[in-house]
C-alpha cells in the first residue's frame, strides 16, 4: 500500500511539474492537488486490484492514437461537408468490462474519440451519443474493449 501510494503519488508530481513548466511558484496549489489525486487514485483504484500490464499499453496507445487521429480527420470531413452528412443518435451497447477502472477508462476514452460521448452508463449498458450512427461505432467500441482489457490484463 505505502509502495502504491509513493509511486502514484510521485507520477502526480512529475505530471503537475510537466503542467507548470518546472516553476516552483505554483506548488502549493500543486501540493494540494497531488494529494487529492493520489487519494482519489488509491480509492478509485485499490493497489493489487487490477495492475496494468506494460504490453497492454503499447498495444492500447497504438490503436488509441490511430483512432484519434483517424477519427479526427473524419470528423473533420463531415465537418467541410456541411450539416446534411451528419446523423446523430444515440446508440446503446452492452459492456463487457468488468465495473471499475476497465470500465471508466473506456467510457472517458470514447468520450476523447472524435464523434462519440458516453452520456449514459446504466449497469452493463452503454449510451453513446454520436455524430453519425452510420458509422461502425459499435465494433470500434469491442475493439477499443478488447485493447482496455489487454491493458488490465485480460479482463473481460
Amino acid at each position: 500500500m505505502i509502495r502504491s501510494i509513493f509511486s502514484r503519488g510521485l507520477l502526480f508530481v512529475v505530471l503537475w511539474w510537466i503542467l507548470a513548466e518546472g516553476r516552483l511558484d505554483g506548488w502549493l496549489l500543486g501540493g494540494v492537488a497531488v494529494a487529492l489525486a493520489t487519494w482519489t487514485s488509491i480509492k478509485l483504484q485499490p493497489p493489487g486490484t487490477q495492475p496494468l500490464r506494460l504490453a497492454g499499453l503499447v498495444v492500447f496507445l497504438r490503436f488509441f492514437l490511430w483512432n484519434s487521429l483517424r477519427g479526427g480527420m473524419q470528423v473533420a470531413g463531415m465537418a467541410l461537408r456541411g450539416r446534411a452528412v451528419l446523423r446523430p443518435g444515440i446508440i446503446e451497447l452492452r459492456v463487457t468490462l468488468p465495473p471499475g477502472g476497465a470500465r471508466i477508462l473506456l467510457v472517458n476514452v470514447l468520450g476523447l474519440m472524435p464523434g462519440t460521448l458516453g452520456v449514459d452508463l446504466d449497469d452493463t449498458i452503454l449510451r453513446l451519443h454520436v455524430l453519425d450512427d452510420g458509422q461502425p461505432v459499435a465494433a470500434e467500441t469491442r475493439a477499443l474493449e478488447a485493447s482496455i482489457a489487454g491493458l488490465f490484463g485480460g479482463v473481460s
